[in-house]
């Protein structure tokens, strides 16, 4: 008669590193997301039917609604604007400008900025918000 214990394998799964693990991938997303949307210029764009997107390198003018004027995500004085422009169209050897001002601003701003576009002979494209 054979009175011993079977000894019975069970499998077990170690679950000691799944914290580390979890820390280091919501670091990870955590970090990417704030890379995914550099502009941190709080704008509300005007709303259109069609939207088309560029894939080229352009320069951005944000307006703010308090009249903050930022190339390229760097507040520029008003006076110093045109310069700026000038300054960044020549350095891109592109004439291409995003126009991007909250919807709270005057058309006034916008002409404005096209008659600085237009003195320097620069495209201009003004961005929306597609509507929802």
């Amino acid at each position: 008669m054979n009175l011993r214990k079977r000894s019975s394998l069970r499998a077990e799964v170690s679950t000691s590193s799944m914290n580390d693990i979890m820390f280091f991938l919501l670091l990870f997303f955590l970090i990417i997301s704030t890379l995914v949307n550099p502009s941190v210029i709080k704008i509300n764009l005007p709303s259109s039917k069609k939207s088309q997107t560029m894939n080229k390198q352009s320069i951005t003018v944000d307006v703010s609604k308090d009249l903050k004027y930022f190339v390229n995500n760097v507040q520029v004085p008003v006076d110093k604007l045109e310069s700026t422009l000038d300054r960044e169209a020549k350095a891109k050897q592109q004439g291409t400008i995003v126009l991007r001002l909250d919807k709270a601003l005057s058309v006034q701003d916008l002409v404005d900025l096209m008659q600085i576009g237009y003195k320097l002979k620069l495209k201009m494209v003004l961005s929306t918000e597609p509507k929802s």
